[in-house]
């Protein structure tokens, strides 16, 4: 799953995790951000609705990244005014920065589960002290894979191998199509 299969998948147009507007769950979430200035990264951000959302709401210092070119292209053409410097195409494993929260938006599922612990630990070190991972997650198995699908038990152990404090309950906030299958999480550095 490098960038030419993800490429592949925007190209022929096989993108069901694509909802075309900002996470409900993530919207509830997004209160949690309380200073507009705070640092924000969201990996594997797709066509990036999340980041348009706040952008819109007055956060200016986002950051997005992801590994295939089509999603990015598309969120610069619907975003002219957001920096050309915090759209960044590339591998999120090998990202450097600094950021007071990191958004998850259906990039965990998408990546090979042996992957996750990894995932955790690039968050944890990518994050400022006192720094909030903020997400949204399956829970719920899927067939094959991607998406992978995990649960909140796994989830909580994952998370608490690594973070001060982690919190994840289901979602009320989901789409009708993901009620009762998503989790919200929230960690903290």
């Amino acid at each position: 799953m490098n960038s030419a299969y993800w490429s592949l998948r925007y190209q022929n147009k096989q993108t069901g995790w694509d909802i075309g507007e900002a996470s409900k769950p993530l919207l509830k979430l997004f209160e949690k951000i309380e200073n507009k200035d705070d640092k924000i990264l969201i990996p594997g951000c797709g066509n990036a609705y999340e980041a348009e959302y706040l952008f819109d709401s007055g956060y200016k210092n986002i950051y997005i990244i992801d590994i295939a070119e089509e999603p990015i292209l598309a969120f610069k053409n619907r975003n002219p005014n957001f920096p050309k410097n915090q759209i960044l195409l590339g591998d999120f494993f090998k990202h450097k920065g600094s950021y007071n929260v990191i958004i998850e938006q259906t990039f965990f599922c998408a990546i090979d589960p042996e992957l996750r612990p990894r995932y955790v630990n690039k968050c944890y070190d990518l994050l400022k002290k006192n720094g909030k991972l903020l997400g949204v997650l399956f829970n719920r198995e899927f067939e094959g894979g991607p998406p992978f699908g995990g649960n909140k038990k796994e989830y909580q152990t994952l998370f608490e191998n690594v973070f001060t404090t982690v919190r994840i309950i289901n979602s009320i906030h989901s789409i009708p199509p993901r009620m009762g299958n998503e989790v919200t999480i929230a960690c903290k550095k």
